[in-house]
């Protein structure tokens, strides 16, 4: 076996889930971030829908639109954070279970080194997909955040050109 004539080849299948588990954590933590900035989103469009008649007819009309889409948002925000959080315990369980296979192996057990090696790889492989699915969710997160940001530059624009015209 690798393991027999290479003992670094252990600190590998440690270190990998260790550095996956880190890029997990900070993608999380990331993404809480981004979680807060859409309940405060929210919070603020309903203080200002609550005073409508501070708002012009376009402002109205544009954070009555984005209200629906800051739920979208956040649902997506929550499914990403779900998937990170899979990724994180995944990528823990494969360094714990790795350990434990490389335990196992000293005392020669050899079926159940290979029913560690399966788990082993699928969580490792669970951790990856929570990784790629939550990357994918936070690209879309991203697309309507944008959306909101040029809706209101065009809207800040229209105002700023209709004052400077009086």
């Amino acid at each position: 076996m690798i393991l027999e004539t290479n003992p670094f080849q252990i600190l590998t299948f440690i270190v990998a889930p260790a550095i996956l588990t880190n890029s997990s954590s900070i993608l999380t933590l990331g993404t809480s971030n981004r979680f807060a900035r859409v309940v405060d989103r929210s919070r603020y469009l309903y203080d200002v829908l609550k005073v409508p008649e501070k708002l012009t007819p376009q402002e109205m009309a544009m954070y009555q639109k984005q209200l629906p889409v800051v739920g979208q948002r956040s649902l997506l925000l929550v499914r990403a954070l779900t998937c990170f959080y899979v990724s994180v315990g995944s990528f823990a369980a494969t360094a714990f279970v790795s350990i434990l296979g490389a335990a196992i192996t000293m005392f020669n057990n050899h079926s159940a080194a290979s029913a560690i090696v399966v788990i082993t790889l699928l969580c490792g492989f669970l951790g990856v997909i929570g990784l790629v699915v939550g990357a994918s969710l936070l690209v879309c997160e991203m697309w309507l955040a944008l959306d909101f940001l040029q809706k209101e530059v065009q809207l800040a624009e229209g105002i700023y050109h209709g004052s400077d015209s009086l």
